[in-house]
């Protein structure tokens, strides 16, 4: 008997980095041999350190992220092929696709499930109107192609589940709730931080709203800042504000410490398939004011005032009132950081491992036993 091994695809820019390094960890401590295979520019060197320390190994293919190649699906079609063949040379137990796009390429030697974190079709369902423009349009039907391809699917919640079945006509994906592992035990955030506002992400990303945060700073007496970035990653756009104060991107260690900070955590999210942002803010017991969207009342209800995400003066009046009801604020922290708990690494790891069953892979335990 020997561990099973098993091939997960990674980027190192965004969240999925993130979500795939608390997993691999947790696959580690459950015995299960992982692999990450990264797209998209290379890793940096803390992003290597942190995968070897946990006992990871790791691949950076040089194959570019969906979003990012061509104008045509060649280069999307050659980065499946790699990671096909990859799955092929360190003996992948199974594949573990955190984009079901990279399955268009037949040949895997291994069943295939495929997380569907974000599309551009339910992006711009949530986002736009009207037609989607041919770019979106053929991205998504080589999407299709590879959720179809899978052998499981799976969303970080049901209501993303949901509208990624609507978009692209396919079966319901299983639903495992992302998870982090909170910093060391503080101070609850909504006692002990300033009174001010707090927002996290992609500041340039029309689906994260922050406009209308922008917005109802100037109806409020109190700070809003933001972190994150504000360029366009593949173009020349930049957004800009003029009333929160950005403060640049901070690395998670940066974000925590603003956390504590700051009494008040917001989002006016348009779009939000989990939300690790809300999720940090809850860990650390911020009173959450977050726009009224599926997801957020999924995994946030009675835990957080909701206000309709295109409102500003509603934001800040909800800011205003927990200002004026430090009690409220305190109570809403104390809910929130209690429901945060549903959303552990542990918990995500053994989701996936549920689902890792099902798909026949068992652990070295199980195997054993």
């Amino acid at each position: 008997m020997s561990p099973p091994r098993v091939l997960m695809t990674a980027d190192a820019v965004g969240g999925v980095w993130t979500y795939a390094l608390d997993l691999a960890e947790g696959l580690v401590g459950a015995g299960v041999r992982t692999t990450l295979a990264v797209l998209g520019p290379a890793p940096n060197a803390a992003q290597r350190e942190a995968s070897r320390r946990i006992g990871v190994d790791m691949i950076a293919t040089e194959s570019p992220l969906d979003w990012a190649a061509g104008v045509s699906a060649a280069e999307i079609e050659a980065a499946a092929r790699t990671i096909a063949g990859l799955a092929q040379t360190v003996g992948a137990d199974l594949v573990h696709l955190n984009s079901p796009i990279l399955a268009t390429a037949g040949n895997y030697p291994a069943p295939l499930l495929g997380v569907c974190h974000s599309c551009l079709p339910t992006w711009w369902r949530a986002v736009k109107a009207g037609p989607m423009p041919e770019d979106f349009r053929w991205r998504g039907g080589l999407l299709r192609r590879g959720m179809s391809a899978c052998d499981a699917l799976v969303a970080p919640s049901a209501a993303f589940g949901q509208a990624t079945a609507e978009a692209h006509g396919a079966p319901l994906p299983a639903v495992v709730h992302n998870g982090r592992r909170p910093a060391p035990q503080a101070a609850l955030a909504a006692e002990a931080g300033e009174a001010a506002v707090f927002t996290s992400g992609r500041l340039w990303d029309e689906g994260k709203n922050v406009g209308v945060l922008d917005a109802a700073a100037a109806m409020t007496a109190l700070p809003l800042r933001a972190a994150g970035p504000l360029h366009e990653p593949l173009g020349s756009g930049r957004a800009r504000f003029e009333n929160l104060q950005p403060l640049g991107e901070l690395g998670s260690s940066g974000v925590r410490e603003q956390l504590a900070a700051h009494r008040i955590y917001a989002s006016a999210a348009l779009y939000e398939p989990f939300g690790l942002g809300v999720l940090e803010a809850a860990q650390a017991g911020c009173a959450l004011v977050l726009s009224d969207i599926p997801t957020f009342r999924e995994l946030w209800e009675g835990m957080a005032l909701f206000v309709p995400a295109d409102a500003p003066a509603a934001f800040a009046a909800a800011f205003d009132r927990l200002t004026a009801d430090p009690d409220l604020a305190v109570h809403l922290g104390e809910a929130a950081r209690t429901r945060a708990g549903r959303y552990s690494v542990h918990a995500m790891t053994a989701g996936t491992l549920d689902l890792y069953r099902r798909l026949g892979i068992e652990t070295e335990r199980e195997q054993a036993a």
